[in-house]
């Protein structure tokens, strides 16, 4: 396993990190437990999760994944062995966790406290904000409508509730999810302006049929040392080629929940052909080739992977045993050409 220190931190993540959103909801606890045993076993150290999880969000069902890492946790005593993340909801789609959701002083304080009582720590090594507090355009639609008045918590204000975490010592460090440049490079200038803690992360999608995070994101990585945790980088399991000619296969995520439909553009279904082909053209697993496309992207510090069996955790780690050939990167160059971010 390779480990990556994220600049201006001390944290050292394993190239792959261990995604537990279906913690909950297509795993049981004993399931949850086999792939943290296992992702330790392997070298892996940085374990994702988050309030609002497990995905798809219910009522009913949130905090259960931070409540299986957390016995986890207490029954293997390994807490100080792993990097453990997790991310405070923002101000949409969830109000059943908290009321007047806002990325401000009571919410991120009482997120907090709630998330270390289920996660039975004293501590989060990372604490992202999952979507911004503003409304932005987070996930690459076209012809965005930017409302006139965003709402009323500031970056400021945000940026001075989760210092006070730092100086609590309940957080070491912080990041945000689904963030935009502007986002990104505001919130760094406020930290220095301010003497307020500077992010160290963010953690947005990436994959061979989202590449949008290299337009404008790349470039604060390189000379900001903002890197990239990066999630969904199988786009869903689409990159696999489970689901090409309308296939569903019996559990799979996507069969299993409409609402995942972001990759199912006709752009996106030929260019998933195009990718899965190549990579049977090299002798490759398809799913392999992606997740290695995304290893051995340089702004990327981890690669988050999500599994639903120990069968397809193995073989999402084995990614890390394959250096994509220059041959096969002008492969996967001509396809990027050919379909340019279809699903941004």
């Amino acid at each position: 396993m390779q480990y990556n220190k994220l600049p201006h931190s001390s944290l050292e993540v394993s190239q792959i990190a261990l995604g537990t959103m279906t913690f909950g909801e297509q795993n049981t606890e004993q399931d949850a437990f086999s792939q943290l045993d296992y992702a330790l076993e392997r070298g892996i150290n940085f374990i994702d999760t988050a309030e609002m999880y497990p995905v798809p969000p219910k009522a009913q069902s949130q905090g259960l994944t931070e409540t299986y890492i957390g016995n986890w946790l207490k029954q293997s005593g390994k807490r100080e062995k792993v990097i453990l993340a997790t991310k405070v909801a923002g101000p949409r789609s969830v109000p059943y966790i908290r009321d007047n959701m806002r990325l401000d002083w009571r919410n991120i304080h009482q997120a907090i406290d709630d998330s270390l009582q289920r996660l039975q720590t004293d501590y989060v090594d990372l604490y992202q904000i999952h979507w911004p507090q503003r409304q932005t355009n987070c996930f690459g639609q076209l012809n965005y409508p930017y409302p006139d008045q965003q709402q009323e918590v500031t970056l400021v204000e945000t940026l001075e509730a989760l210092a006070e975490l730092v100086r609590a010592g309940k957080v070491r460090y912080i990041g945000v999810s689904n963030e935009t440049p502007w986002g990104v490079m505001s919130l760094l200038k406020l930290a220095e302006k301010h003497e307020l803690p500077r992010i160290v992360s963010i953690q947005n999608p990436y994959n061979l049929l989202n590449r949008s995070f290299e337009v404008g994101l790349s470039e604060i990585s390189h000379f900001e040392g903002v890197q990239l945790l990066a999630y969904s980088p199988l786009a869903f399991g689409c990159l696999s080629g489970k689901y090409l000619d309308g296939a569903k296969p019996t559990g799979a995520r996507c069969s299993l929940y409409e609402r995942f439909v972001r990759y199912f553009t006709p752009q996106g279904i030929a260019a998933t052909q195009a990718y899965v082909s190549l990579a049977r053209e090299h002798g490759l697993d398809p799913a392999q080739m992606a997740l290695a496309f995304v290893n051995q992207r340089p702004f990327v510090a981890s690669n988050i992977i999500g599994a639903t069996s120990l069968t397809q955790l193995k073989s999402n780690i084995d990614s890390l045993d394959i250096t994509l050939s220059p041959e096969l990167l002008d492969g996967l160059q001509a396809i990027g050409i050919q379909y340019s971010n279809p699903c941004p």
